[in-house]
């Protein structure tokens, strides 16, 4: 019986584990994406879109670290989830700021 709740356990915190990565890897996709296609379009500066993929970096490191102990928190959700946040603003404002790359 203790191996079957142990066993059950495991498979439940494994499923969370996989549900808060999926949607955090999402986002970082789609992020990843809007910047590759605003340089194919001339809408991000070389600068502004190292900008934007420096501030990716940042925000992988930061989802590393927080599921380096094997579960991430709500708070650490929250946190992660604000700097995607802003990350999607940046990425929006860099976009339609008017300079464009010839």
């Amino acid at each position: 019986m203790r191996k079957l709740v142990f066993i059950f356990m495991l498979w439940m915190g494994c499923t969370a584990l996989f549900a808060q990565t999926t949607r955090t890897d999402v986002r970082q996709k789609t992020q990843r994406a809007r910047i590759a296609e605003g340089r194919a379009d001339g809408d991000l500066t070389n600068g502004e879109a190292a900008a934007l993929n420096r501030q990716q970096r940042h925000i992988r490191r930061t989802e590393r670290r927080v599921k380096a102990d094997g579960t991430v928190t709500a708070s650490e959700q929250r946190r992660l989830d604000r700097k995607q946040n802003r990350a999607g603003r940046n990425i929006r404002r860099a976009k339609h700021n008017g300079i464009t790359r010839p």
